[in-house]
């Protein structure tokens, strides 16, 4: 289990309730430190479970709490969002109760679960569990995106029946421990990897193939030049990684890693699959190594063979073919340990009846299928199928079953029954454990760490993330076979019955090494096997690393003074900036201890630049109201005797660590400096920026002093002449006053005194040639010019279809009105009607596109477009639509599944009409679109989830509320039989399904549902001949069909001479889609092509499923 804040990485991340959950939040998982105030000191967890029946669910307000209930001495309850926390899954937290109450400084530490109950199958109970160091700053903790609110709200999942949802806390108070003062290398010689958001599956498998030495080795031989760029070559990056786990003294960063893979920030904060990551990561080193002194090294150690078989049991025939592998997928469900899987693995399989093998010249015969292995390699990786596929639930479950794996597996057991008869006998083979992949969680998200033996000692070592431990091996081995385990209640009278509590912690993946093998590959790996140009590169980056910690241990010793000069103003200012003098991180900085004097800096200065102390005038910045930095003051005599450090005490009142200055130097005609003029309180320095309109070209001119009763007119010629105009060129002269939050640049009284202008020393007069009357510059005078500049911003469009590619690039004003960026982008695009395009903000924390586009006008400016939250950006994604926007945002676009009467075929039909249609509308739209088999034909629309129906939609029922996106909305024709029903007729559903013997025979619906007329007295024999003659079964097809009245799940079969109406009577069923006629059989039919399932299906897919992708 991760510390508190370490690792919070759920595809739903753990978070503090928040009322933003939109926002950042991968990035406000931070490390603190732990308090031990208010902490219990125990030597094992006291634990409790709370269950709260939550009734009348769909009434609940935005946001509810539970009863407090007492755990460790403390007092808890549940906070819920039954609506969500503003997304569209239910939000639901561990809160402290009272919090404000407690003292200062408060803190506690918990382990903690959070289950909402599956009231029809317990198993399929969504559990979420973390641990969390409460405190004032973050007393409550959880998950917003629990689960989808479609999952939670539909009625035959089983998590809200009858109105009611069931939710449960198991809660255990841990002492507090100083996480942080762990010193991994110290206690263990070994260093962890940090996480970057989401990549400790990635961590744990790079330090299984770290520890693999002869791995090590192969990749350190793998030619890289020091010409190559970590970030750009994977071979170089993972020599590096690997270097700095073998002699760095701390945890080492994976970043030069990853994006050596392409991967962005998005891509690390994607858990995604161990063995995906480690199929795709070798296939890539086997492509990068070929041709290379190490090729075939991923083979050599990874590489295996089976030999799938077919034999005729009847006739002299046999089919075979040898295939590779670098893992094996084992299964878990069924089987008690490693061995009963690979015997499940190698299993014959007897093709007979309808499933006879079709043999070359032979035809239909009986046979036995199966695998037997020809050799197995000398690393063997097994893949424990923790995971698999729910029909029922068209998601992903995780396995939590015991599991038991053996410190040595012998795969030559009972004769070598794994072994095909060609394989190599002399092998023995015979392995040890190596390492155990963990998977701590549930199916959408958790923690992965290893256990790992790097030298097949007994000594164990736990690599979870940053932090590696000495382990015992019971908590390598039992621990991680996952199961149940029986906690004791430690609060009497609390729900008292002991309860189990499933482990879902417990190994996802095993690595063993033949014994044979053993002495080849944990080898020796040391500097000589390491390039000299990766040497020298690392050890210069360690150099440098080390410096810059001397450098940050001592920083409390020196100042850092930036010393800002007339060049830095000439080479900036209208390139780099445009308002205020001077980017002081571009200046010329020096490193001064703190104690020196500041006479002995100047000297420092003279001699790095040139300019004799007596010519040396330091003015010091100050950063004024209304937010400009300006020279404020020259430093005085008394000053210049102090030292460096109280100078900046004197000059910095943020207590900064830099000093910064502007150094004043007069030079003569042959450019040398001279000395200064004496300043008196009368001289004001200013600052001097001339534009030019024609070229909107904007750059410094230089500065000199005026005396503060004297008038700018005075000084026009002057002015002129600096800037190459004629000596009475008529000018216009405008103060620069700030720029944050708005541009104020107002014109300067040329008659009035500069005391009467309320200038003084560092401001700055921007200045330019009079405009001209009907000038066609596009911004005539400075203001607007410095308007425009303030406001513009470049802006990198993307089609919404590629949102990871730049298309185009557009530059923009910030005050830019909605209808203003849409005709940009329809100009460019050479589109006539700007209201078709649709634009989406972009997320700044996912690095995709936010969900919802912008409404139509629905921002005020391009600004509105580009915020998320604190942080702005400069990407929109577009599309072209194929109507005006407003016109789209008044319609409803439902997807509709046309079920044809007579013909077996299935169209997908785009029905839009404004929002305040009903349904009757979309069914006269759609019989203008779709086949009928008699004109007078009428038309129902239907909702189907799972194959099972809903709902018959009324005709008058509003579009507006149809939700498509979940369910398969379908339009059928209403059977003649169906509209003259006699008053003892019943309509039942009648479903296809079949037994997954996967799943403990539970059913498994498939294929279209119907509706079926049943008469009065009528028997099963007399309706399965309607039913044939509906679906056009063949007899020998249909014989083989079995049939069932279902009530929640559970069939009961039919005899031929049942009555079928009399099963139809119960009136206090959930829903009449729980009760129906099921049709038992195996699903031949070939599949429809349902657009609207497949999409519900891609909604489906969690965080762990998505593919890995290296891109280099």
């Amino acid at each position: 289990m991760p510390p508190p804040h370490l690792e919070q990485e759920d595809e739903e991340m753990e978070v503090p309730n928040s009322d933003n959950p939109e926002g950042p939040l991968p990035m406000e998982v931070q490390a603190e430190n732990i308090s031990t105030v208010d902490a219990p000191i125990v030597d094992d967890p006291q634990s409790g479970r709370f269950t709260w029946t939550i009734d009348n669910f769909s009434r609940l307000m935005r946001k509810v709490y539970s009863d407090s209930f007492q755990v460790g001495g403390y007092r808890w309850r549940i906070l819920v969002f039954p609506k969500g926390n503003n997304v569209d899954h239910l939000s639901m937290y561990l809160d402290v109760v009272d919090s404000v109450l407690l003292p200062y400084g408060w803190s506690r530490y918990a382990q903690f679960s959070l289950t909402v109950v599956n009231q029809l199958h317990n198993k399929f109970s969504i559990r979420k569990e973390t641990s969390h160091q409460f405190n004032a700053r973050e007393s409550d903790w959880g998950f917003t995106n629990f689960m989808p609110l479609s999952e939670l709200l539909d009625p035959s999942r089983g998590y809200v029946v009858n109105d009611t949802c069931v939710v449960e806390a198991d809660v255990a108070v841990r002492k507090v421990v100083d996480y942080w003062s762990h010193d991994s290398k110290k206690e263990t010689g070994y260093v962890g990897l940090k996480n970057q958001g989401a990549t400790c599956y990635m961590n744990s498998l790079l330090q299984t193939l770290y520890h693999i030495p002869y791995f090590r080795k192969a990749v350190y031989h793998m030619p890289t030049t020091e010409n190559d760029m970590p970030s750009g070559s994977i071979p170089l990056a993972l020599q590096s990684l690997f270097y700095k786990l073998q002699y760095s003294d701390s945890s080492v960063a994976t970043k030069e890693l990853t994006k050596s893979f392409g991967w962005d920030t998005y891509d690390a904060f994607m858990q995604h699959d161990v063995q995906e990551l480690n199929r795709v990561l070798c296939e890539k080193l086997e492509d990068k190594m070929k041709g290379t002194v190490v090729e075939g090294t991923i083979q050599q150690l990874f590489e295996g063979h089976h030999m799938n078989y077919i034999e005729c049991i009847n006739v002299d025939y046999k089919s075979t073919r040898k295939e590779s592998f670098y893992d094996l997928q084992l299964d878990v469900k069924g089987c008690r340990d490693v061995y009963d899987s690979f015997d499940k693995y190698v299993e014959v399989e007897r093709l007979e009846g309808d499933n006879k093998y079709h043999a070359e010249k032979y035809g239909l015969q009986e046979a036995r299928k199966g695998v037997l292995f020809i050799d197995f390699p000398p690393v063997l990786q097994l893949q424990l199928k923790r995971f698999e596929y729910d029909f029922m639930r068209d998601t992903m479950v995780k396995i939590n079953d015991r599991y038991e794996f053996p410190l040595q597996l012998d795969l030559d057991r009972e004769d070598g029954k794994y072994l095909s008869p060609e394989a190599d006998r002399r092998v023995r083979n015979l392995y040890t454990l190596h390492s155990v992949l963990v998977h701590s969680g549930g199916v959408h998200g958790g923690h992965y760490y290893a256990y790992i033996r790097p030298t097949l000692s007994d000594q164990w070592f736990k690599f979870d993330d940053e932090r590696v431990t000495k382990e015992e091996a019971k908590r390598a081995l039992e621990e991680q076979y996952g199961g149940e385990e029986e906690l004791p209640h430690t609060n009497p009278g609390f729900n008292n019955s002991p309860f189990k509590f499933t482990k879902y912690s417990n190994a996802y993946m095993l690595v063993y090494i033949r014994e044979s093998d053993k002495d080849k590959i944990i080898c020796n790996v040391d500097e000589k096997d390491i390039a000299e140009h990766l040497r020298v590169r690392l050890k210069k980056e360690q150099e440098e690393k080390e410096l810059k910690r001397k450098e940050k241990a001592e920083a409390h010793l020196y100042t850092i003074v930036k010393v800002a000069r007339d060049a830095d103003l000439f080479e900036q200012i209208g390139e780099d900036i445009f308002f205020d003098l001077v980017d002081h991180d571009k200046v010329r900085s020096f490193r001064i201890q703190k104690q020196i004097p500041f006479s002995v800096f100047k000297e420092e200065v003279a001699k790095e630049l040139g300019v004799p102390v007596q010519y040396q005038r330091f003015w010091l910045w100050a950063k004024r109201q209304n937010h400009t930095y300006r020279p404020n003051r020259p430093v005085t005599p008394q000053e210049e005797a102090q030292s460096v450090g109280q100078l900046r005490e004197v000059s910095n009142k943020a207590n900064s660590a830099e000093l910064k200055l502007f150094l004043e130097v007069e030079t003569g005609q042959d450019f040398r400096p001279i000395a200064l003029p004496e300043k008196s309180t009368e001289d004001l320095l200013l600052f001097f920026k001339l534009y030019d309109p024609s070229n909107e070209e904007f750059r410094y001119i230089g500065r000199f002093y005026v005396s503060a009763s004297g008038r700018p007119m005075d000084i026009l010629t002057r002015l002129n002449e600096m800037a190459g105009f004629a000596r009475d060129e008529e000018i216009e002269l405008f103060e620069e006053i700030k720029f944050e939050p708005q541009v104020m640049c107002e014109l300067v009284d040329k008659k009035s005194t500069f005391r009467a202008n309320q200038l003084e020393d560092g401001d700055i007069i921007c200045y330019q040639k009079t405009p001209k009357v009907g000038s066609a510059d596009r911004y005539p005078d400075v203001p607007s010019f410095l308007e425009y500049v303030h406001n513009r911003q470049v802006v990198r469009f993307r089609s919404l279809e590629r949102p990871k590619e730049d298309e185009f690039s557009l530059e923009l004003s910030k005050l830019h009105t909605y209808d203003d960026v849409v005709t940009r982008v329809a100009q460019h695009l050479g589109l006539d009607d700007p209201s078709k395009i649709r634009l989406t903000s972009h997320n700044c924390y996912s690095q995709q596109p936010k969900p919802q586009p912008i409404k139509y006008r629905g921002v005020e400016n391009l600004s509105d477009m580009l915020v998320h939250y604190n942080q702005t950006s400069d990407i929109l994604y577009y599309e072209v639509l194929d109507i005006p926007l407003p016109e789209l945002q008044g319609l409803k676009t439902l997807k509709i599944a046309f079920h044809h009467a007579t013909k077996d075929e299935v169209l997908i039909h785009t029905i839009r009409l404004p929002k305040q249609c009903d349904v009757e509308d979309v069914i006269n739209d759609l019989k203008s679109k779709v086949d009928l088999s008699h004109p007078n034909a009428e038309l129902r629309l239907l909702e189907v989830f799972y194959h099972k129906i809903y709902k018959i939609f009324s005709p008058s029922e509003k579009i507006e509320n149809i939700n498509d996106q979940y369910w398969t909305l379908r339009a059928e024709e209403i059977p003649e039989e169906e509209k003259n029903l006699g008053p003892n007729d019943r309509l039942i559903h009648v479903y296809h399904f079949m037994k997954d013997t996967t799943q403990n025979q539970q059913v498994q619906n498939f294929g279209d549902p119907f509706f079926l007329v049943v008469h009065e007295g009528e028997t099963l024999a007399d309706v399965k001949l309607r039913i044939q003659k509906k679906l056009q079964v063949p007899d020998e097809e249909f014989s083989k069909w079995k049939f069932a009245f279902l009530s929640l799940g559970r069939p009961e079969y039919l005899q031929d001479s049942d009555v079928v109406s009399s099963r139809f009577q119960r009136r206090d069923i959930y829903g009449a889609w729980e009760q129906y006629l099921g049709l038992e059989h195996t699903d031949n039919a070939p599949k429809k092509s349902y657009a609207v399932n497949q999409f519900s299906i891609l909604q489906n897919r969690h965080a762990f499923e998505k593919p890995v992708k290296i891109y280099n």
